[in-house]
């Protein structure tokens, strides 16, 4: 540690919220802490960088904070960091604040700030993966994930039971613009009847036949999975109105939206999100940088961080497979 070049840390939160984020900036506060760092926590993402909005941080600080979903440091999008400019001032802001490396917490947008950061001006970064979307490249897991899949089972499980009592098809719409995950496993999960993903074409006849099947062997609800896509709401309206229409089937839509980004974060995204934060500090302080913290084959390491700034597409053939047979 004494030969460390890296005496003083900050961190931050950046896109989209995901729950974990605050186990992850406990575990970087009290890691850094421990090594004998100066922490500062950056209020509102790369744009409260921008802004100045810089906190330090204590033990203290970050008590309480493990069981609450969101960012205690708060996140924001921030256009303005895709500018030259706007990085170097940033980076200008850090070194004046006598900060030697940042950590960023977010998805691949925020990652691809931070390898900019480090391509243009060699400032140490290292990055965490919290996005519910687990589409990071390089990492099998991303932090809040998990707990976005469990918030979307239990509504769809609520959603069963009046299915079921009114004998009424459900159209239920998780969050997912380009990433199948979250459709996938709720879809697995909950039994449903079919799951439609944002890279596939909608097949309305495929899910009426799917639905009919049900209703032939005595099923009287079935359960649909979409991913949002580019624009909610919009392909789960036009599956209900071609089933309506063309099958006869009237169906309900139910959008799930951003519940699924808070609550409790689950002991899988707190457990993992506080070996990321651990193993994050120590690879900044040992120099190695730029790199992301991932999980693979059951481990924490680390991955460069050039490889994990593309969205990983996770596999769809084999859990849509899996889905298909076990809805007959």
């Amino acid at each position: 540690m004494s030969d460390s070049k890296i005496k003083t840390i900050a961190v931050l939160t950046s896109g989209g919220d995901a729950p974990g984020m605050n186990a992850a900036i406990r575990s970087v506060v009290r890691t850094g802490i421990a090594r004998g760092l100066k922490v500062w926590g950056i209020q509102r993402g790369y744009a409260g960088l921008l802004e100045g909005a810089f906190r330090e941080m204590d033990a203290s600080s970050v008590g309480n904070i493990l069981q609450h979903g969101g960012t205690i440091l708060q996140t924001s999008r921030c256009p303005e960091f895709h500018q030259a400019e706007t990085r170097r001032e940033a980076v200008n802001l850090l070194k004046r604040k006598k900060i030697d490396g940042l950590i960023v917490i977010g998805g691949d947008g925020s990652f691809n700030g931070a390898h900019q950061m480090w391509l243009e001006h060699q400032f140490p970064v290292v990055g965490i993966p919290g996005t519910i979307d687990n589409d990071i490249s390089g990492t099998e897991y991303t932090i809040g994930f998990d707990t976005a899949v469990q918030t979307a089972i239990e509504a769809v499980d609520k959603i069963r039971d009046t299915a079921s009592s009114h004998a009424r098809t459900f159209i239920v719409e998780v969050m997912g613009r380009r990433s199948p995950a979250i459709a996938l496993h709720t879809g697995v999960c909950t039994g449903a009847e079919n799951i439609v993903l944002p890279s596939e074409n909608v097949d309305p006849s495929q899910i009426a036949s799917d639905i009919q099947r049900g209703v032939k062997r005595g099923k009287n609800s079935s359960i649909i999975i979409v991913a949002e896509g580019e624009k909610p709401g919009l392909v789960s309206y036009q599956i209900q109105e071609s089933l309506k229409k063309d099958h006869q089937i009237d169906a309900h839509v139910c959008v799930l939206g951003h519940i699924q980004r808070g609550g409790h974060p689950s002991a899988i995204d707190r457990f993992l999100a506080a070996r990321m934060g651990y193993e994050a500090v120590e690879r900044m302080i040992a120099g190695e940088y730029p790199v992301v913290s991932v999980y693979v084959n059951g481990h924490v390491g680390v991955a460069p961080l050039s490889e994990c700034l593309k969205k990983r597409v996770e596999s769809a053939p084999g859990h849509l497979e899996l889905a298909r047979t076990l809805s007959i």
